[in-house]
């Protein structure tokens, strides 16, 4: 016969749970603590769900190799149908609609979108009166702006934006670039991919 003085543990742990809950309800102080705590686990909880990768754009189709004039390589402002963005630098010229937030519309580059940009990168200005709206043979710049120039022009190519072409001068014919070499280049960009 068990003794009724003797509580069985499963009443322990009954009393147990009823003294915290008692303790927890019993002051307002306590209870504010544990309103600040739900409200605070809610958040926490709530927030992570919340988290979800922003919305990809459509991407466009790698654009075909061929050179630009001046008028050409204007369409290219990222205001076009398709968005796209190209910009010369030092008679190359890139394609850097994945720069957009650089390089499009009211971005900190935007001026130099679908323009020759070499003298504003040379001299390190983004106003209107540092980009020519003639051919510019940068004939007038010194040593260390045409460095400067070619620092820029390897930045871009080592971001990996796509080479699409050259700039034409005045009178110059653009060159005919066939499909096989699209395609090369094609599949070297996949092996550059695979590479990072």
């Amino acid at each position: 016969m068990a003794n009724s003085d003797t509580e069985s543990p499963e009443a322990g742990n009954e009393s147990f749970v009823y003294r915290v809950f008692s303790e927890l309800i019993g002051s307002p102080l306590n209870l504010v603590l544990l309103g600040i705590c739900a409200i605070l686990l809610y958040k926490i909880l709530s927030g992570r769900r919340k988290v979800q990768a922003p919305p990809r754009e459509p991407e466009i189709p790698k654009m075909k190799k061929r050179d630009f004039t001046l008028e050409q390589l204007r369409e290219y402002d990222g205001k076009g149908k398709d968005g796209r963005l190209l910009i010369a630098v030092n008679s190359k010229v890139f394609d850097v609609t994945r720069g957009k937030r650089f390089y499009g519309p009211g971005a900190p580059y935007g001026v130099f979108a679908g323009r020759d940009a070499s003298r504003g990168l040379a001299t390190f200005s983004l106003s209107e009166d540092s980009i020519k709206d003639e051919y510019d043979d940068l004939s007038d710049l010194n040593t260390m702006q045409m460095d400067s120039v070619k620092e820029w022009e390897m930045q871009f190519t080592g971001k990996k934006y796509d080479y699409v072409g050259k700039l034409l001068k005045p009178g110059e014919q653009p060159q005919d670039y066939s499909d096989t070499e699209d395609e090369q280049s094609e599949e070297k960009r996949r092996e550059d991919k695979k590479a990072d």
